[in-house]
């Protein structure tokens, strides 16, 4: 069973960055293509970005295009979603899970990020 860890959030400024961790308690990422997601208040779930195993970043939502990065490190054990110049619409939980349609892992406890006006 996969657990999945996310890390990094906080309360910032608009305008501020921030830098998401995600990790796999027991397991690294390798061979998997792997996407944030995030859920704001009274929204559903929405893939942020996704970052395919063989050739790196594939997919940003429109609204983070241009602002949002997404990474892995180099031993596949963490993937990261540096976030900049975020606006208050940008609140909401993030998540890491498998870029996928289909099958996902169990979700994580997420982690809080608040930008302030």
């Amino acid at each position: 069973q996969v657990q999945l860890e996310e890390s990094g959030g906080g309360l910032v400024q608009a305008g501020g960055s921030l830098r998401l961790s995600c990790g796999a308690s027991g397991r690294t990422f390798d061979g998997y293509n792997l996407g944030w997601y995030r859920q704001g208040p009274g929204k559903e779930r929405e893939l942020v970005a996704g970052v395919w195993y063989s050739h790196g970043p594939g997919y940003f939502v429109d609204s983070v295009k241009g602002r949002f990065t997404v990474s892995k490190d180099a031993a596949s054990t963490k993937m990261f979603l540096q976030m900049n110049d975020l606006k208050p619409e940008d609140t909401a939980t993030y998540y890491c899970n498998l870029f996928s349609h289909g099958m996902l892992w169990d979700w994580g406890q997420g982690t809080q990020v608040t930008v302030s006006s």
